[in-house]
């Protein structure tokens, strides 16, 4: 089982990197052509939401992403915002999304999680397990040619 850490500071432009980074090992990890496109979307949305939630936390502490191959190509990415934060929109109410006030950030965080929901079928959002923060683990079939 291979393993590919990175970890970055929370600014939008290491997004990109995340997710060259990411579809690299999926190719390296044998998951089919077809599904590195959902791949790459995927890791970018659930990097940019980790983004997010440290700016808008003000954390200066880098977003973790750990790749592997063991068994099925699986991607870890961690933020370090409360964990309340870290359920975004999906905590609110109908009213509450429809308010003006929401700053992009919120909105991020919340919409990201509906998008991952439908590129992912394979997905946990969990509380990390040591110090505060929030775990996106997704993961897809993977096997070596």
């Amino acid at each position: 089982m291979a393993t590919v850490k990175l970890s970055f500071s929370p600014a939008p432009v290491h997004v990109r990197t995340a997710r060259l980074v990411g579809v690299a090992v999926a190719r390296r990890a044998g998951v089919r052509e077809d599904l590195l496109d959902e791949v790459r979307l995927a890791i970018g949305e659930a990097c940019t939401r980790a983004v997010a939630l440290h700016r808008q936390y003000g954390l200066a502490e880098p977003v973790y992403v750990e790749m592997s191959d063991g068994g099925s190509y699986t991607v870890r990415v961690v933020d370090r915002a409360p964990i309340e934060a870290g359920l975004g929109l999906a905590a609110l109410g109908p009213d509450e999304l429809a308010k003006e006030s929401l700053s992009e950030d919120a909105l991020t965080t919340g919409v990201g999680f509906a998008l991952l929901a439908g590129f992912v079928e394979d997905l946990q959002v969990r509380p990390v397990d040591e110090g505060v923060g929030t775990e996106v683990r997704m993961a897809w079939p993977a096997g070596r040619a």
